[in-house]
């Protein structure tokens, strides 16, 4: 039901999303590679932050796997003063997945937003009872030290066939979008 072309389309928008909204500062890494190349992290991760970003013809679940360890809290929260991880966190989620909803709209003009939410990473096997036309899991590491993971879950409602040309990495700060 979802062409390639629109997996790949899929994947080629999370992880440019991924990349310009997940690194804290603008010269900070962030590699990003299949769960199944010798990945590590994301299927042991205690938590995940689920957003969803759905249209008329499919809903896609972006979740974000992560642990509150010292070395994700440090370097989520180290400039910003009196904030908690999970506050500062779940807004670097929303501005990952406001990245990828605004690169969809070029296709899809009719799409929803859900807010973050944080759920036990116990759920994770559960997606498979959606059965998604697209499943990807992804591994994720900035600086080298910092380890999420990603999966990226889609479900269409009827056939779904699209291509993204998506551009390099566009450098911001995190800009509030007003609807």
């Amino acid at each position: 039901m979802i062409s390639q072309h629109a997996k790949e389309s899929f994947e080629r928008i999370f992880q440019k999303a991924a990349r310009a909204r997940l690194p804290v500062q603008a010269g900070d890494s962030c590699e990003i590679v299949p769960a199944g190349e010798g990945a590590t992290g994301p299927e042991r991760a205690e938590n995940v932050v689920v957003l969803t970003i759905s249209s008329i013809v499919f809903r896609m679940l972006l979740v974000l796997h992560f642990d509150e360890d010292a070395a994700t809290r440090e370097y989520f929260v180290r400039n910003e003063d009196g904030a908690t991880f999970r506050e500062v966190f779940l807004e670097t989620c929303n501005l990952c997945s406001g990245a990828m909803n605004q690169a969809l709209l070029e296709h899809f003009p009719d799409l929803g937003m859900s807010t973050p939410y944080v759920l036990s990473a116990r759920c994770l096997p559960y997606l498979e009872e959606l059965k998604p036309g697209y499943l990807a899991t992804f591994a994720i590491t900035i600086n080298g030290s910092v380890r999420l993971g990603a999966t990226v879950c889609v479900c269409a409602h009827a056939p779904l066939d699209f291509a993204a040309e998506v551009s390099a990495v566009e450098e911001t700060s995190g800009e509030l979008e007003l609807f």
